[in-house]
This record gives C-alpha cells, sequence and structure tokens, in this order.
C-alpha cells in the first residue's frame, strides 16, 4: 500500500528587532489605518546586522533537527528570492551550521515567493520513491523596498522549516494541483540591485489572474469542488492580499465562501510582514497553531511568485496534529523581538546596504538567537552558532 506523503514537522523563525508600523505612519505623516486596514498588517520584523537568510534559515531549521536529529536527511532543498550568493547555496552554509550529514544534497531553488512550493512538491516525490528518507524544505527570505516608497510598509522577514517525510504528523500532501505560469513585470530584483521594482496594480492583478487559472487546472486535473475545501491558506504579501484572493475565487467558482475560512492564518503575517517563499507557510503555520479542529480536514493552498508562477495545491490535517504544533514559542518569538523606531530601522537598513563583498568587515553577533552572519573575509561570507 502507498504511504501518505507530507508534512511531518513545521518550524518558523524571524529577525530580533520589530518596527510597529503606527510609528512608520506617524513619521510619514499618514493615518494608520492605511496600514492596519488598507495592508491588514500591524508590524514588520526588521533584520540585525548580523542576521539574514541563512541566520533565519538556521533558527527555524534547529527545531526540526532538535526533535527529530538528522540521519535521514538526505536533502536539504532551500527556497528564497534573497539569496546572498549568485553560484553557492545559502543552503551549503545552514548545511554545516546545522551539522546535516554529508551524505546530502543541497539545492537552492528560485521563482520570486513561489519556490518554497516547488521544494514541497519535490520533496514529496522523492520521499515517495524511498520512504525511509526525509527532505528538509526551507523558505527563508527578507523583503526590502526603497525608503519611503508605497511597498515600505510591506517589508518583513522570517523563515519556515518543513520537515517531509512518510506518515506525516501534521498534514499529508494530496496528489492532485493546478499550476499556471505567465511572463509578468508585476515585480522583479534586478542583479545590480538590493531593493526590488514593483508595479503595484500590475501585481494585484497578476496575482488574482495566477489564483483563478491555478484554480482551473486544479479542477480540471482531478481536483476536488470548492466546497470540499475546510480552510484556504493564500499567500500573503500583505494580509489583505489574501482577502482579494478569496473573494475572488467565490467570484470564480460561484460559491459564497466563508470569510472566515481564512481567518486564522493571518495572525502571523500581520506581525512579521512579507517574507516573500516563507509567506504561504507562515500563514499555514498560523492556522495550525491558531485552529484546535483541524483534524481530517482540507486546506487549500494557494501559492504565488511574481513573474509570475502560481500552484493551487490540498493539504489533509493529521489526527493529533496539535501536539506537533509550537503556537507557545511562535507567540513567544514574536513577544520578544525588541522594538525599533524609524529612525533606528533606517540606521539598520543602511549598515546591511553598506556591506560588500569586496570589503573584509567584522560584525559583531547581536541578535539573540543561536546563528549570527559575522563579515565578509577575501570575498566570502562567514558564520557562527553560538
Amino acid at each position: 500500500m502507498t504511504r501518505p506523503i507530507g508534512i511531518h514537522d513545521l518550524a518558523v523563525a524571524t529577525t530580533g528587532y520589530v518596527l510597529a508600523l503606527d510609528d512608520i505612519a506617524a513619521a510619514a505623516g499618514v493615518d494608520p489605518a492605511k496600514y492596519r486596514i488598507g495592508l491588514g498588517q500591524e508590524q514588520m520584523s526588521v533584520p540585525g546586522p548580523d542576521e539574514d537568510i541563512v541566520t533565519l534559515a538556521c533558527a527555524a531549521a534547529a527545531q526540526i533537527i532538535g526533535r527529530h536529529g538528522a540521519d535521514r536527511i538526505r536533502t536539504l532543498f532551500l527556497a528564497t528570492e534573497s539569496g546572498v550568493d549568485q553560484s553557492k547555496s545559502a543552503g551549503v552554509f545552514v548545511h554545516r551550521l546545522l551539522g546535516l550529514p554529508d551524505a546530502c544534497r543541497v539545492v537552492e531553488l528560485k521563482q520570486a515567493c513561489y519556490s518554497a512550493t516547488a521544494a514541497l512538491q519535490a520533496a514529496a516525490d522523492m520521499v515517495a520513491r524511498r520512504p525511509d528518507e526525509q527532505v528538509l524544505v526551507i523558505a527563508s527570505d527578507i523583503a526590502r523596498y526603497d525608503i519611503g516608497s508605497p511597498a515600505e510598509a510591506t517589508q518583513g522577514a522570517g523563515a519556515v522549516a518543513i520537515l517531509v517525510a512518510a506518515d506525516p504528523s501534521i498534514a499529508r500532501l494530496e496528489d492532485r494541483v493546478g499550476v499556471f505560469t505567465s511572463d509578468v513585470d508585476d515585480f522583479w530584483r534586478p542583479n545590480d540591485r538590493l531593493t526590488a521594482l514593483v508595479d503595484g496594480k500590475a501585481s494585484v492583478s497578476a496575482y488574482l489572474d495566477g489564483m483563478t487559472r491555478a484554480w482551473d487546472d486544479y479542477r480540471a486535473r482531478g481536483g476536488v469542488p470548492v466546497t470540499q475545501i475546510d480552510r484556504f491558506c493564500h499567500h500573503q504579501p500583505f494580509t489583505k492580499m489574501a482577502e482579494k484572493a478569496h473573494r475572488r475565487l467565490s467570484e470564480h467558482t460561484g460559491v459564497a465562501l466563508d470569510p472566515t475560512l481564512i481567518t486564522g492564518s493571518a495572525a502571523y503575517n500581520r506581525r512579521i510582514g512579507n517574507s516573500y517563499t516563507a509567506s504561504l507557510y507562515f500563514a499555514l503555520a498560523s492556522l495550525l497553531d491558531h485552529d484546535d479542529e483541524l483534524a481530517g480536514r482540507r486546506i487549500g493552498m494557494f501559492s504565488y511568485g511574481s513573474g509570475s508562477v502560481s500552484e493551487f495545491f490540498t493539504l489533509v490535517v493529521s489526527d493529533g496534529y496539535r501536539a506537533r504544533t509550537r503556537g507557545e514559542s511562535t507567540r513567544g518569538m514574536l513577544a520578544a523581538r525588541r522594538p525599533v523606531d524609524p529612525p533606528r530601522y533606517r540606521a539598520l537598513r543602511a549598515a546591511g546596504a553598506s556591506v560588500r563583498s569586496d570589503l573584509d568587515v567584522s560584525i559583531a553577533p547581536e541578535s539573540p538567537g543561536s546563528f549570527h552572519f559575522i563579515g565578509i573575509t577575501a570575498g566570502a561570507r562567514q558564520y557562527t552558532r553560538r
């Protein structure tokens, strides 16, 4: 008999600093409702000088390694659109810092915010072929936009680590998926830029079009009717976007979908901001941590990456999933972030932008976590675990 494959464990991490959007609003002289209601956001995580996608990835994945060990992990996929090197996978740094086995393949995947879903599906296929093995999937990103731009309030940072295995303790992946790709210039970041270029109107349009087209493909390939899906998680560059997607799916299918079917998915994203590849999986973590009645329920997952690639797929939550969730520790992590005011936030941004590969630099560890970026030596990034 074929064994179920899916999410055996899931853990999240974010930065040590946080900026309240009310403070950004006050500094800009705008109504805070523009962010709280218009975007559905309250805070954004801000990285310290010793934090990047590698340290965030390690912080998330270390929780999984601590619970399960690493002996069965033969593959590490790291999904990101804010990579630290054009050649070397950020996952190779993670591999060393976590002490993963030498007999382990490591690959970085990129397609805007979508690539974590590609990694999850590839991991499931690998485990289906070799059920005794496990795959560690990590989505890790830091969203940066130009200071003073309309997108600045949607910045954020975070990582989600997912252990993919047979007989999963959290959720089983179903095999019907819908996909859609279209070449659009809605959001992109050229190699010579630290911040992305965004066409806001085109981005919303492409996102919603991708959702309906991926849904149509899902149904054409035997996916269940929308009435058989119990909860939904939509990609959340800001949480209001998930509400737009949910309304569009309702209109598209002609079924009145209760807005509460997405409510539980927004809690973490409202407080960390946009985490690109990790965003959809922060939504899933939030839903699992805030809903005690999910066992046996089907969750519809919409993944989107600008440029653009979309996918719709479903999970069925395992019995006993609540014993594996980490809601208390995640809420503690969010509460423990150190608040910064707008001047301090801008200083941290400027310090990060000043780090160049052609100049040696040492960075003192200051974030509360165990993993730290400590500088550049001869063009190579340096990390430590304390």
